[in-house]
């Protein structure tokens, strides 16, 4: 791993910090290929229970780098162009979104500043965000004259539906944290002073929940973005009756007969 992407993993939350503070933590290509490593690991990792994305020193990320972008286009004029390697080359990095849509596991973006272009992408693809009141989050593309990409289109619209969505793409207009949680983009805002210990609370309450249930609920809510009800209904009956296999679903009904408070082990 790159010191581009750092990691860490305490009491079954594990960290993935974007680290290039001083572009705002921009993607390289290193950063991306470190999370496509990490990723698929922590979900099979059994002592993971949530995984959280965040930047360095008060950035979220900016996306892409667009200073590389200019120098790239540079090169790019001076031959050695192919459309197609360029397609699949992006749409492998653009993995990373649907790996934190789908894995069987919470994820969780904290935005303690700026999320633009496909940064703010990346926070979309999570399951939820927290951001700093006032973070700036933009979906930025439109002011470079780029269509968007990381999957932001699609998380974006199912989000605030169709009409804001377009709005918000062509525009580009710059949110703060607390008018994105009014528009339902980010599912808690707070202030600087309460950010890393709310943050914190969100990623350890994620992490106490029963993490095959929560697998299968996130199947569940994925299929319905784009599936008729006949189909979700047919995966919330194989996903209902395999949770009452587990042992978090017994000890927990357990629990309610002693009436106690259920702990969690997923398994």
């Amino acid at each position: 791993m790159t010191q581009d992407l750092l990691e860490t993993i305490e009491d079954g939350v594990a960290t993935l910090t974007m680290n290039r503070p001083s572009a705002r933590n921009a993607f390289t290509r290193g950063m991306v290929n470190d999370m496509l490593e990490a990723l698929p690991r922590l979900a099979a990792d059994k002592s993971v229970r949530v995984v959280v994305v965040t930047g360095a020193e008060g950035a979220f990320c900016a996306g892409g780098d667009v200073k590389s972008f200019a120098e790239n286009a540079a090169g790019e004029d001076e031959g050695g162009y192919d459309f197609n390697v360029k397609v699949d080359e992006l749409r492998a990095r653009m993995e990373v979104s649907r790996l934190l849509h789908e894995m069987p596991k919470p994820t969780l973006a904290v935005i303690p500043g700026p999320a633009a272009g496909a940064g703010m992408s990346l926070a979309l693809a999570c399951d939820m965000r927290i951001a700093l009141d006032t973070a700036k989050m933009t979906t930025a593309f439109s002011k470079i004259a780029l269509s968007g990409d990381f999957g932001g289109s699609y998380f974006l619209t199912n989000l605030v539906g169709a009409a804001k969505a377009r709005e918000l793409y062509f525009t580009a207009k710059v949110l703060t944290g607390a008018e994105a949680l009014e528009l339902g983009i980010v599912n808690r805002a707070a202030s600087a002073e309460n950010l890393q210990a709310e943050a914190a609370a969100f990623a350890k309450e994620l992490a106490s929940l029963p993490t095959i249930t929560i697998g299968f609920m996130k199947k569940n809510l994925n299929k319905a973005l784009h599936s008729d009800l006949n189909t979700v209904l047919d995966w919330e009956a194989v996903h209902m009756i395999s949770t009452f296999d587990t042992e978090d679903h017994k000890g927990a009904a357990q629990a309610f007969v002693e009436k106690r408070a259920p702990v969690f082990n997923g398994r």
